[in-house]
């Protein structure tokens, strides 16, 4: 947690003044029951009235002084701590940014919303108690025993009694709550992870029939949420009554022996109520002080998990004198090899690939066998376990990863489009793009349509691109992705929901581009790819085949045995 306090660093003014303000307030709150003493003893027995009123109107002043002092230190602290975690925040979304692909599966996105969110708000909670209160709550209550004793020594011995007594409750109970508190914490985590699994997934449970068996698998999560939650709560809960009970017999042994010396004029009727205000004082505190503790504890975790996102490498190190590729080719693999985990089955294995530029690669094969990660290595989304990717002649390690992806224009399986305007989300692909740019790119997508029908090219898109259908959504995708006029172009079965003639037309018009980017078509047609330059054929990891339709036909049984299961549909279509 210390790590992350160096973003509070702008704020070391405000981290001060808090505190400072605070004890200032908590000074004048020791003073009142002096005040208040003064009332009764000079004021009201003394039948004093200039001395009760104006001692009056020095508890109104000691109010709205403390009052200031309060909103004061409250905006200080405010101020450090919406401050501190605003930039934490920032810093953590852009660490996110540059996390690979295999970094996103190895944390997990739930767990990444959680810290940015839930942990978050908690660190703002405990920074804004701690800035307030940690200084404060101990202050009065070793303040209001030593002014107990200067009201009167042997009356202040039941605040030397109470205060441990207090303690060990106030401090017990906080501590059997705290390890309870870090599980209830990881048991929402896990509603969370399941909340958003099962609304993301909302479609599917409701295709299958699955509502009941998903609202009986949250209902087990939350209840035991719910248990943790209540067995926490009661262990808490011990804390008040426990307090009042010690404080009210200390209370009772202080009138009790006060009343005694009052009446053997030892002791005034102001001095007794003085002391009664202080020991009050401290059982406020001593509860405060016990529920700081607790959130400080809380903002603490919360902290070191963020801490532990922060510590994750983003997986993108640059790399420097790494041996160099054939500067001839565009994209070159060689002997390339992926494991998604160290001791999983490698995804691709021994991959050699040489491609020139304006080359057009298509990339077939069953479910599973490694289209998408193949393409996934070129803009370094993943990274090669063994052997090397070249792009124009350079490993993609020795690039920064904003230089190499500038260069290449992604279209993903998932076509992904933001709230805002077609033009918003083309821009994307290039900020600098003109509208006529954006028209052309468009336009090689198949996309005019789209822009008939949603108002051109301030066309609204709803969030997660709900008023658009799935073939709209890919065109724009792709759209997107050639307003760069990319080098590389890589289509990963982005065609999918295109019919037959459109999806001719689009690759009638990538071949048409000016600027001739070399191609990567991952698709599970072969009519998709029959006029590609080359076919990469690919089967459980490794390469099958390479060559050309016809010659993959004659040559590659896996490749014919996806033709031949495609054959019929494409001929009746």
């Amino acid at each position: 947690m210390r790590k992350l306090f160096v973003y509070l660093r702008d704020y070391r003014r405000e981290s001060v003044l808090g505190p400072l303000f605070k004890l200032l307030e908590a000074t004048l709150e020791l003073i009142v029951p002096l005040v208040v003493a003064s009332v009764i003893d000079r004021g009201i027995v003394g039948a004093d009235r200039g001395h009760a009123v104006r001692m009056s109107l020095v508890l109104v002043l000691l109010g709205f002084v403390g009052l200031l002092f309060s909103v004061t230190a409250q905006y200080f602290a405010a101020k450090a701590s919406v401050g501190f975690v605003t930039k934490l925040r920032s810093v953590l979304f852009r660490h996110i940014q540059r996390f690979s692909y295999r970094t996103l599966d190895d944390v997990g996105v739930s767990t990444l919303i959680t810290r940015m969110t839930a942990d978050m708000n908690q660190v703002q909670t405990g920074l804004n108690l701690t800035l307030r209160l940690l200084l404060r709550s101990p202050f009065v209550v070793f303040g209001a025993m030593v002014m107990a004793f200067t009201v009167d020594r042997r009356a202040a011995l039941w605040f030397v009694g109470v205060i441990p007594a207090l303690s060990v409750v106030v401090f017990g109970v906080m501590l059997v709550s705290i390890p309870l508190y870090k599980k209830t914490q990881g048991k929402l985590d896990r509603v969370l992870g399941r909340t958003r699994e099962t609304l993301s997934g909302v479609r599917v449970l409701r295709a299958f029939g699955k509502e009941e068996s998903e609202i009986d698998a949250f209902r087990g999560e939350n209840d035991a949420l719910t248990s943790m939650q209540k067995y926490v709560g009661r262990i808490s809960a011990l804390m008040n009554p426990l307090t009042y009970i010690l404080l009210n017999l200390a209370v009772i042994g202080l009138l009790h022996s006060g009343a005694v010396r009052v009446q053997a004029g030892v002791l005034t009727q102001g001095a007794v109520v003085a002391l009664y205000n202080y020991m009050s004082q401290i059982l406020v505190e001593l509860v405060k002080l016990a529920n700081l503790i607790i959130n400080i504890t809380k903002s603490v975790a919360c902290g070191k998990r963020i801490r532990a996102v922060l510590d994750v490498s983003a997986g993108e190190t640059v790399c420097a004198d790494l041996p160099q590729g054939d500067p001839a080719y565009r994209v070159e693999f060689r002997g390339v090899g992926l494991r998604y985990n160290e001791t999983g089955d490698p995804a691709l294995q021994g991959v050699d690939l040489c491609v020139r530029p304006g080359e057009t690669v298509g990339v077939i094969g069953g479910t599973g066998s490694g289209k998408t990660t193949l393409v996934n290595l070129v803009p370094r989304f993943y990274e090669a376990s063994e052997g090397q990717v070249f792009v124009d002649g350079r490993d993609v390690r020795v690039f920064q990863p904003d230089e190499l992806r500038r260069r290449i224009g992604v279209v993903p399986q998932k076509a992904v489009l933001f709230a805002g305007s077609i033009r918003d989300n083309l821009l994307w692909g290039n900020e600098r793009a003109s509208d006529g740019e954006l028209l052309e790119a468009v336009a090689a997508a198949q996309a005019q349509d789209v822009l008939s029908v949603k108002g051109g090219l301030d066309g609204v898109i709803e969030p997660s691109a709900r008023n658009l259908s799935g073939g709209q959504r890919q065109r724009l995708t792709i759209a997107r992705a050639l307003v760069r006029r990319p080098e590389i172009l890589i289509l990963d079965d982005s065609a999918s929901a295109l019919d037959f003639a459109t999806d001719a037309a689009l690759r009638t018009a990538l071949r048409s581009l000016s600027y001739h980017p070399t191609v990567f078509i991952v698709s599970q047609r072969t009519s998709s790819l029959q006029h590609a330059d080359r076919i990469v054929v690919l089967d459980e990891g490794r390469v099958a085949g390479i060559g050309t339709h016809d010659a993959l036909l004659k040559e590659c049984a896996v490749y014919r045995e996806i033709y031949d299961s495609q054959f019929r549909k494409e001929a009746e279509a």
